[in-house]
């Protein structure tokens, strides 16, 4: 089998960029000397606002008023959904515990981190889904305090429904501050903010970059790079249907690769003919975004069946992944490399993107070879613990001394040997090292 590509990408989304880390690591290294005075410095500098940086509960309140009550009752019914979807993914972290040996219990317990930064885009687009993603995911995870920052638009402050959303979803704080500023204030704790444990939700490369460099210091969602989605459809796929979605998800921006993956070459030039005009119609922004992505990024790839689509698209490890083709079931059992998975014409990416429960904080790049998106589980740690009686102990201290001497680890061996002696005074242990 082999892949024959009619549209092949002449750039590959990157990232990072060394200028880029350049600039997000001087950024941080001054934030972090100097605080607040550094991040309002960079907050007038990038997002030229000069305004109170966190919201009090009468900014709050002025700015949902200005949400219209139709709009409110979307951002509830998102909400809602989400909560449910990310309450039912709660309810399968347990603390549990099992006797391992008998007299040897062990268990793990789910404990949620303390503090939670949730980052909310407003550049090019105002992202109220991702208010809705990531502070309600926290909320139910159990974390005790939310920050939600997000940029602000020029002197007008943060959009008034990103503001109401992260108001509804429980955001503890609101933080208006855009940027690698933004990011460093809540790792660094300024502005009376508890510093974060775990700074969570998409933003630009210079977003990105700042989390990647303080992963470590603080727990971050995932390594992201630019948005990327692959549909994979057979000759029972409409072909409308099929252009309209690349054509939604290559309006993220100028990088953001889409692929088509098919084994049925009359729908891929049908699709390829039809995109160019669906992205001639969008309003200018969005479609200087497509357009872009859609001539460099975008790749539509003729299989030979669909086991060699299913492998190209695990190669692939797109972040959204949609199938549009017969026999879903064989789909969903089949492929296992995506961050989130639309099965049928009748579900597309942006439902989940915004509304239909599941988290749209998804790994890119190939990540979802690897790992997840943002959940509950991100937010939660799984920690263990054990206890013995004495009895219980014995076996495994013995197992303990043995093992430990063999490593050379004789420290190791001598806190087995003093319980040993303490409890077994007249056993006879041999607890010496073999190979």
């Amino acid at each position: 089998m082999a892949r024959n590509y009619l549209k092949k990408s002449t750039k590959t989304a990157e990232t990072d960029s060394g200028e880029t880390r350049k600039i997000v690591e001087s950024i941080l290294a001054e934030i972090e000397t100097d605080g607040e005075s550094a991040a309002l410095k960079y907050a007038a500098k990038f997002d030229n606002y000069d305004g109170p940086v966190v919201l009090t509960a009468t900014e709050i309140a002025a700015a949902s008023a200005a949400v219209s009550d139709k709009l409110k009752a979307d951002i509830a019914f998102a909400h809602a959904n989400v909560k449910r979807f990310a309450m039912a993914q709660r309810e399968t972290m347990q603390d549990m515990q099992v006797e391992v040996v008998p007299g040897l219990i062990a268990g793990q317990k789910v404990i949620p981190c303390h503090a939670a930064g949730c980052y909310v885009p407003g550049g090019r687009y105002s992202h109220i889904a991702s208010a809705i993603m990531t502070v309600t995911t926290a909320k139910v995870a159990g974390v005790k305090h939310i920050t939600a920052c997000s940029p602000p638009q020029g002197n007008g402050g943060i959009h008034p429904a990103i503001i109401y959303a992260a108001d509804l979803c429980g955001a503890d704080r609101i933080l208006c501050m855009g940027g690698v500023q933004g990011v460093a204030a809540m790792t660094y704790g300024l502005f009376d903010l508890p510093k974060a444990d775990i700074l969570v939700g998409p933003g630009n490369q210079f977003v990105a970059e700042a989390k990647r460099i303080l992963f470590g210091r603080v727990g971050i969602d995932m390594f992201a790079g630019p948005t990327d989605s692959l549909i994979l459809a057979d000759a029972t796929a409409d072909a409308e249907i099929v252009a309209v979605d690349l054509v939604s998800q290559a309006e993220h921006g100028y990088n953001s690769p889409v692929w088509l993956v098919t084994d049925d070459q009359t729908l891929a030039e049908n699709v390829m003919a039809r995109v160019p005009e669906l992205i001639a119609a969008l309003p200018e922004l969005n479609r200087v975004n497509a357009a872009a992505a859609w001539q460099d990024y975008a790749e539509v790839i003729l299989c030979d069946d669909r086991e060699e689509m299913a492998a190209t698209s695990d190669e692939y490890a797109p972040e959204h992944l949609t199938v549009q083709a017969d026999d879903l079931d064989w789909w969903l059992n089949r492929l296992s490399c995506f961050g989130s998975l639309f099965l049928g014409e009748e579900t597309t990416v942006a439902f989940g993107d915004k509304a239909s429960g599941t988290n749209h904080v998804l790994p890119t790049s190939g990540s979802a070879k690897y790992t997840g998106g943002l959940s509950v589980h991100k937010f939660l740690k799984i920690v263990t613990w054990q206890q013995a009686t004495r009895d219980g102990a014995r076996p495994v201290a013995e197992a303990t001394a043995r093992i430990s001497r063999l490593e050379g680890m004789e420290g190791h061996a001598r806190s087995a040997d003093v319980r040993l002696a303490k409890y077994f005074p007249d056993a006879n242990f041999d607890l010496s090292a073999e190979d």
